[in-house]
């Protein structure tokens, strides 16, 4: 999952070599954090926030079959 939420993130910013997605792990859920560079975080979240919530909808599509909760966060 890590590897898609970062395709895509890429795909949207200025600068692609900024972004990096961190896998963090707690019993029961995992949430990935996007890091971007400066000025990107309005494109990873969206107007109105649409684009980072398709994002965590996909995210938490694919967490069905392994039984985790999963968090999509944006950090600067």
């Amino acid at each position: 999952m890590r590897e898609v939420i970062e395709l895509v993130a890429r795909e949207l910013v200025d600068d692609p070599d900024q972004v990096e997605v961190r896998e963090v792990e707690k019993p029961g859920s995992v949430t990935y954090e996007i890091y971007v560079g400066e000025g990107d975080t309005g494109k990873i979240i969206g107007k109105g926030g649409r684009i980072i919530s398709a994002l965590r909808t996909v995210a938490k599509a694919a967490s069905v079959r392994d039984g985790r909760r999963i968090f999509v966060e944006v950090l600067a």
